[in-house]
């Protein structure tokens, strides 16, 4: 059956039909999906994992057990899962392992530009490259096969484009091979130091043999077209060139891209007279290519940073390109921004009103860095704000401890936020730890996480206490605030500063987006009490503009949080009875 797929459904397609029993993952933009939709599947067991490592780990655990595993993940969080990824490679597996990795060139959802290959190359793990729906259902599939013809975890690396791209895919029935047997194999799966030695031999000769069997992959093809020029692409920058020059240049497509074919690359540059390559971020099939004394270009005519396009392919080559209307320049930039009744903005403004230094994280309250609340000093890692408090107040010998806090939100915090508190108590710095509890995973479209009490199909799960875990690591001083509540929030953030010990304040209230929050009523602004101070714009609400000299109140988008109501010293703000959709 043909259907219509974004890369990412397509992915768990694969999953199905590959037979896959086991995927656990942590969600990022721009690989969610696919967990996601291979969720709706009851054959395959899916979780969120708390963080990435840890859903590796799982995924071999399953892998061990004799089924076929997955684990998904963004280009970040392939860093967090690093630590099992470099030992899979010298174990191998029993049961085929996948490991999805979605990288995010122009850093649409992410704090940066990041190569994925790298992490193949650096692993000595074999890395498949999808440029469509299509590719992506049979590589995935494919990437069992490889895992266990070659007893290697396999990466299959998607990209923005891809994964949130649709195109015609033809399904077909699930096959699920036989339960493979564990059986004890210390040298095999105990990497201690004697055994690890000798695995990495087996590890180089696996290499060879999977660059051997690139030579002559399918995934690997030649589009014969005109010889004045060949260019060497996979990926979304595949379609990038196809689009700007058809059939009228030779195509060396690379669905492998770790490792690479040598011969199949040499074979390819001698029948054509100018030799490209077209990859987005990284020169590393540049650099290969130069390595076996290719001459080739690269980088000297395309860019090294963000997302290519086809009109970035076509500049390069000097063509044009038919693209239909550009967009004016003149229309203004609608930057990104917390929702109406976001539960952290009214904590964000307290943060500045107190001239608070706010080491921050990843989440949608990264947001509290932009203007108008400007309430954020640096944003790292998962996890990054909490350990960076840390050291920020040892090393400021007393001078930040009163004026600097860590905002962490409740999934993050469970991800890579745990052990940074930890570190807090134990090593005892003075620092204030504020975790923003929306009760859900907000940034990349709510998932569930160890804090909701519901697992990844929405039934009831084991839920972490934060409170209760917060005192057992060592805390005395936790304290829950409703962000709703300026007054409360004023006071709690003060009296934390203020004290000589470490504490953790907990910004409790779940996200205004989730379908069982039930809002109150909208406000409005009676024009005869507002004087035009423009105080409300300064929480950066969505639902508040100025007309005529007055705020003034989007009805259909407020959410009757009232944090501006608070903020009105005229009283200006009021409710209008209205039921809110």
């Amino acid at each position: 059956m043909k259907q219509l797929m974004l890369g990412n459904k397509a992915a768990a397609r694969g999953l199905y039909e590959a037979g896959c029993c086991f995927v656990s993952s942590y969600p990022g933009t721009p690989s969610t999906e696919i967990t996601e939709e291979a969720a709706k599947y009851d054959e395959i067991y899916c979780e969120w994992a708390p963080n990435e490592k840890v859903a590796m780990a799982a995924a071999f655990g399953a892998s061990l057990a004799g089924r076929r595993s997955f684990c998904g993940m963004k280009h970040v969080g392939l860093n967090v899962a690093a630590d099992p990824l470099f030992t899979m490679s010298y174990t191998g597996v029993n049961a085929g392992l996948v490991i999805g990795v979605a990288d995010d060139a122009g850093m649409h959802s992410s704090q940066n530009e990041q190569d994925s290959r790298h992490h193949a190359i650096a692993s000595k793990v074999p890395m498949l490259e999808p440029s469509d729906s299509a590719e992506a259902l049979a590589f995935t599939k494919l990437a069992f096969e490889i895992s266990e013809e070659f007893d290697t975890p396999v990466i299959l690396k998607m990209c923005t484009r891809v994964s949130h791209s649709q195109s015609i895919v033809e399904t077909n029935e699930r096959v699920v091979p036989a339960r493979k047997v564990y059986e004890k194999n210390a040298p095999k799966y105990v990497m201690m130091p004697a055994f690890a030695k000798k695995r990495h031999p087996i590890v180089e000769e696996r290499t060879k043999k999977l660059a051997e069997w690139a030579e002559t992959a399918p995934i690997n093809r030649i589009e014969n077209g005109g010889k004045h020029i060949g260019v060497i692409t996979s990926s979304t920058s595949y379609q990038y060139v196809k689009e700007v020059f058809g059939d009228t240049v030779s195509i060396l497509k690379l669905g492998m891209v770790n490792p690479l074919p040598d011969r199949l690359l040499k074979a390819f540059a001698d029948q054509v007279d100018e030799l490209y390559v077209v990859e987005e971020l990284d020169p590393i099939f540049e650099n290969h290519c130069k390595q076996l004394g290719l001459k080739v270009h690269g980088k000297d005519v395309l860019p090294m940073c963000d997302e290519f396009s086809q009109n970035i392919v076509a500049e390069a080559f000097g063509k044009k390109t038919e693209t239909g209307p550009a967009i004016a320049d003149e229309i203004p930039n609608r930057p990104p921004a917390m929702c109406s009744g976001c539960p952290h903005r009214g904590l964000f403004y307290t943060l500045k009103k107190n001239k608070c230094t706010v080491l921050g994280d990843i989440g949608c309250y990264t947001l509290g860095a932009a203007a108008p609340l400007n309430a954020m000093d640096m944003t790292l890692c998962m996890g990054g704000s909490v350990s960076s408090i840390h050291g920020f107040n040892k090393a400021g010998d007393g001078e930040n401890e009163h004026k600097t806090v860590a905002v962490i939100g409740d999934s993050t915090f469970c991800h890579s936020g745990m052990t940074g508190l930890a570190n807090i108590a134990y090593n005892q710095s003075n620092s204030t730890v504020i975790i923003l509890d929306n009760s859900i995973t907000g940034m990349t479209g709510h998932q569930q996480n160890p804090t909701t009490g519901y697992n990844i199909k929405g039934d009831p799960a084991g839920k972490i206490d934060l409170e209760a875990l917060c005192r057992a690591m060592g805390f005395n001083r936790v304290v829950v605030v409703d962000p709703y509540d300026l007054a409360a929030c004023d006071r709690v953030v003060k009296e934390e500063l203020a004290a000589d010990e470490p504490s953790v304040i907990i910004s409790r209230r779940p996200c205004t987006l989730l379908k069982y929050v039930k809002h109150d009523k909208p406000l409005r602004v009676d024009p005869e009490k507002c004087v035009g101070c423009r105080s409300c714009m300064q929480i950066g609400c969505p639902s508040i503009s100025f007309k005529d000299g007055h705020a003034h109140v989007d009805e259909t988008l407020c959410v009757g949080c009232g944090v501006c109501e608070q903020m009105c010293k005229f009283g200006a703000f009021e409710r209008t009875g209205k039921e809110t959709a």
